[in-house]
C-alpha cells in the first residue's frame, strides 16, 4: 500500500483501467464456459489475489482491516458486486457494444456525482476532456447502439448499474479518503462469487477455460481494480472518469494483436480522439 500511495493517483487510475481493457480478450477467449461459471471463477480468483494483498499489506491485522474500512468499505463492496453481476447480465442479454458504451458513461456519473456529493468544480479543462473523451466513444461504438428486444431493452437499464455503482464506489473513496478500501474489493469478490455459484449450477468448467478465469481474477480485474481503488483516493473524480476510457481504447488493441480482430476506421478514429481528451487533460492539469 505504501508504495502504490507514493505513485501519481491518475497513474494508477490509468494503469487499471489498462488492465481492465483485457477483459473482452479474454472473455472472447473461453471455449466453452458460460458467462455465469465465468463470474464465479474469476470472483473466486478475483477474491484470492485481493486477499493476498491485504494479508502481505496488513499482516496480522488481515481481519482488522475490514473493521477498519468500516461501513463506507462495506457499501463499497456491495456496490462494485452489485457492477460485478450487472457486466456478466447485460452481457447475457444484450450486445457487447451496447454494453460497452453503457459502460463508458460512467465519465458522466463521475463528474456529475462528483459535483453534487464532493463540491468537486468542473473546470473547463476536465469538461473539455470529458466531451471529447466520451464523443470518441459515440464514435467507436454509437453506430453498434440498437435495442432490438424486450430482453436487451432489459439488459441495456441493467447494464447501467455498472458505470452508476462505479461512480458511486469512487465518490465513496473520495469522500473517505483516508480510509483503505481494498477490503472492500474482497466483499465485493466474495459476494459476486457467491451471486455466480447459486445461477451457474454447473461450476466444472475445462482447464483451459480454469487458467483464462484465473487470468481475468488475478491480473485483470485483480491488478486493475486495486490501482484504481489506490488512485482513486487522490484523484478528483472527473479525472478519474477521463482516465478510465482508457480501456476503451487499449481493448479493440488488445483484440488485433492477439486474436486478429482488426479494428475499422472509426475505433481508430474514436481511440485517437480519447487518448488525446487524456493527453489534453494531464497535460493542462499539470501547468495548473
Amino acid at each position: 500500500m505504501s508504495i502504490l500511495k507514493k505513485l501519481p493517483g491518475p497513474l494508477l487510475v490509468f494503469l487499471g483501467a489498462v488492465c481492465l481493457s483485457f477483459g473482452g480478450l479474454i472473455v472472447k477467449s473461453f471455449e466453452g464456459a458460460n458467462l455465469w461459471q465465468i463470474l464465479f471463477w474469476r470472483q473466486f480468483f478475483f477474491s484470492l489475489i485481493v486477499a493476498l494483498y491485504l494479508l502481505f499489506t496488513y499482516k496480522k491485522n488481515f481481519f482488522k482491516s475490514f473493521y477498519i474500512s468500516g461501513l463506507p468499505g462495506f457499501i463499497g463492496g456491495l456496490i462494485l458486486a452489485l457492477g460485478f453481476v450487472a457486466y456478466v447480465f447485460s452481457m447475457y442479454t444484450t450486445t457487447v457494444a451496447n454494453t460497452n458504451f453503457i459502460i463508458t458513461t460512467e465519465t458522466i456519473f463521475l463528474a456529475l456525482f462528483g459535483y453534487f456529493f464532493l463540491k468537486e468544480k468542473i473546470n473547463l479543462i476536465t469538461f473539455i476532456s470529458i466531451i471529447l473523451g466520451m464523443s470518441g466513444v459515440l464514435i467507436i461504438l454509437g453506430s453498434s447502439l440498437s435495442i432490438q428486444s424486450s430482453e436487451q431493452f432489459l439488459g441495456n437499464i441493467v447494464a447501467f448499474i455498472m458505470p452508476i455503482s462505479f461512480a458511486v464506489l469512487v465518490i465513496v473513496i473520495r469522500k473517505y479518503p483516508n480510509v483503505d478500501m481494498v477490503p472492500a474489493q474482497f466483499t465485493a469478490g466474495i459476494v459476486a462469487a457467491i451471486i455466480g455459484f447459486f445461477i451457474a449450477g454447473q461450476l466444472s468448467i475445462s482447464f483451459h477455460d480454469l487458467f483464462l478465469a484465473l487470468l481475468a481474477g488475478f491480473f485483470q480485474i485483480g491488478f486493475g481494480f486495486i490501482l484504481i481503488t489506490v488512485g482513486s483516493q487522490t484523484t478528483p473524480a472527473a479525472i478519474v472518469g477521463v482516465m478510465m476510457l482508457t480501456e476503451s481504447v487499449f481493448g479493440p488493441l488488445w483484440a488485433w494483436l492477439f486474436i486478429n480482430e482488426v479494428p475499422p476506421t472509426a475505433v481508430v478514429i474514436g481511440g485517437c480522439i480519447i487518448i488525446f481528451s487524456i493527453l489534453f487533460q494531464s497535460f493542462f492539469t499539470k501547468k495548473a
